[in-house]
């Protein structure tokens, strides 16, 4: 009999801290549940998780917590879209109030991308001079252009470009080197891209108010001081390249954020309908 009493005042007891376990399980989920409310997302799944440490045997508390987390994270991508679509609209305003500063280049029938050049470095406004040109295409990728012209090849590979303070930058050796004669005259062009360019363009950015010297390495060395003209250009051409880089980096964050909401509502509807079966 004694046996007996303390079996059911155990069974008691347990089921006492069951029902008490749910329920500090269950106020944790209406916090969360009022974080969505209030917009705070990443606090409330941090309150999800911690039903899982807190109260790991309060299944049906878990169970319903995964719910509200898949409603944080559609909820979250969401409003991730919303500034994301508004962040591109003011860069395409921005882009769209100077690209009539620009000339546009693009052979339909070979580039699927156009370019963007200042207008004092069009080719044809350009031919028999030694420089250094810059472009961007449609997807905001920047390009500088060593071009070396002469009555003899220096085979340049590579640029050094100092300032009247004596800093300096040099690019690595480009990997896109052409060259080619013309009525005599020996032509040479090696391509750097932004960011693969030794931080010449930047260097150059952010030194144009200050007089410049170009060094083009090869087998010779050609030096000449850098125009103003020149600079002007690397400076609009510059801007416009974050301009339209920010854009295709807003466009690829858009597509990845509904690609999340996408995977999350059909996970949401695929639970619903298992839930839907098993009752």
């Amino acid at each position: 009999m004694k046996k007996l009493i303390i079996a059911l005042c155990t069974i008691t007891l347990l089921g006492g801290c069951g029902n008490n376990i749910e329920k500090k399980a269950n106020e944790k989920l209406q916090i969360a549940r009022e974080y969505i409310q209030q917009g705070k997302y990443s606090e409330a799944k941090i309150t999800i998780d911690s039903i899982k440490i807190l109260y790991p045997k309060a299944f049906e508390a878990r169970r319903e917590g995964l719910k509200i987390v898949q409603q944080a994270e559609l909820k979250e991508q969401q409003h991730s879209l919303i500034y994301l679509d508004s962040i591109l609209q003011a860069k395409q305003g921005q882009f769209e109030q100077i690209k009539h500063k620009f000339t546009f280049e693009k052979d339909a029938k070979y580039q699927s991308i156009g370019n963007y050049f200042w207008p004092t470095q069009t080719i044809e406004k350009n031919l028999h001079r030694s420089y250094l040109r810059f472009q961007v295409d449609e997807h905001g990728t920047m390009i500088m252009t060593s071009i070396f012209c002469g009555k003899s090849n220096i085979h340049h590979s590579h640029v050094k470009v100092s300032a009247s303070d004596g800093s300096f930058a040099e690019t690595p050796v480009s990997k896109d080197i052409y060259e080619t004669t013309d009525l005599g005259e020996k032509i040479e062009k090696a391509d750097y891209k932004l960011r693969e360019d030794g931080n010449v363009i930047g260097f150059i950015y952010l030194n144009r108010q200050k007089n410049i010297s170009v060094s083009l390495l090869g087998d010779r060395n050609y030096s000449f001081k850098m125009k103003s003209s020149d600079k002007t250009a690397l400076t609009n051409i510059y801007e416009l390249s974050q301009i339209l880089s920010s854009i295709e980096q807003i466009k690829k964050e858009i597509k990845e954020a509904n690609l999340k909401i996408e995977f999350i509502t059909r996970k949401m509807k695929d639970n619903a309908e298992k839930e839907a079966t098993s009752k």
